[in-house]
C-alpha cells in the first residue's frame, strides 16, 4: 500500500481566524502539523483555498496545493485534493491529518497504515476512556468495535448501556472506547463518500462517520494511547505555548 497524507487547512474559522498561521514558538502551526505527519509519511501535502496558506507552506518548504472555498468539511477538501494529486503521484490511502493538532504523533500515524493490511474501506483511532466526565461527555464520540475491531456504530452517548450497574462505575466494570478523529481512507472509497447525501444518523449525532456505515462502508479502528491536543482557540495556543516551553522545545 502506498499512502499520502492530506492536511485540509482554511483561513477563516469562527473562534479562531487563521488559526494555521498562528505562530507556535519560530514556526506557523501548520508547519509543525506538515513537519509532524512527515516523519510517518513519505508524500505530504497541504489542501487550502487561501492564499496566504498556500504561500506560507511553500515559504517553509512544504507541499500545498489549491482547493475550492466551497467544502463544507475536511473530508470533502481532502476528496479533491487527492483526486487532483492522484494525476501526478501514486497512491492507494489517503490520511486526513487534522491541521489544527500541531503535536500529532508519528505513531498514530502508522497505526493507521497498519489497519489496511487487513481488508477495511477507512481506519480510525480509538482511546479507552479513564473516566466518567469522559464517557458523558457529549463532545467526545464514543465507539463500539466488534472483535475485528471495526467499529459497528459511534455515538455522542455513552455506548453500550450497562445495564444493572451504577453510571459512575460503567467505565471501571468494563472498556468504553472514544473516538479520535484521524482518518485513512482508501482512495476509491473518499471519493465515493464524499458524494453521499446525509443520512438520519449522522443527522441526528452530528457525526459524518454515521453516513459511512449507514451505507456499508468498513471501518476498522486502532488503539492509542494518545490524545492529541487541538488548537480551537486563542487560549488553546496559549496553552500550547506554555507546553512547548515547558518541555524545553521553544
Amino acid at each position: 500500500m502506498k499512502f499520502i497524507g492530506i492536511i485540509p487547512a482554511r483561513f477563516e474559522s469562527t473562534r479562531f481566524p487563521g488559526k494555521p498561521l498562528a505562530m507556535l514558538g519560530n514556526k506557523p502551526m501548520i508547519q509543525w502539523v506538515f513537519e509532524n505527519a512527515s516523519k510517518a509519511l513519505e508524500n505530504v501535502w497541504v489542501a487550502t483555498d487561501d492564499n496566504r496558506i498556500f504561500t506560507a507552506v511553500q515559504k517553509f518548504g512544504g507541499n500545498a496545493i489549491k482547493t475550492l472555498a466551497t467544502h463544507q468539511s475536511g473530508t470533502d477538501r481532502c476528496a479533491e485534493a487527492a483526486e487532483k494529486l492522484s494525476e501526478k503521484i501514486d497512491f492507494d490511502v489517503v490520511v486526513n491529518i487534522q491541521g489544527d493538532e500541531p503535536f500529532i504523533q508519528p505513531k498514530q500515524i502508522e497505526l493507521l497504515k497498519l489497519c489496511f493490511e487487513s481488508a477495511t474501506d477507512i481506519a480510525t483511532l480509538v482511546k479507552k476512556i479513564e473516566t466518567r466526565e469522559e464517557l458523558f461527555n457529549p463532545n467526545r464520540p464514543k465507539v463500539v468495535r466488534d472483535n475485528q475491531q471495526n467499529a459497528l456504530y459511534f455515538s455522542r452517548s455513552p455506548i453500550p448501556y450497562f445495564r444493572g450497574k451504577n453510571e459512575s462505575d460503567w467505565h471501571k466494570k468494563r472498556n468504553y472506547w472514544a473516538h479520535i478523529g484521524l482518518y485513512a481512507y482508501k482512495t476509491s472509497v473518499l471519493q465515493k463518500i464524499t458524494k453521499l447525501p446525509q443520512g438520519k444518523l449522522e443527522l441526528a449525532e452530528s457525526l459524518e462517520q454515521l453516513r459511512w456505515l449507514e451505507n456499508g462502508y468498513s471501518i476498522k479502528t486502532a488503539e492509542t494511547d494518545t490524545q492529541s491536543i487541538g488548537i480551537d482557540t486563542p487560549e488553546d495556543l496559549e496553552n500550547a505555548l506554555q507546553l512547548l516551553r515547558k518541555n524545553s522545545v521553544i
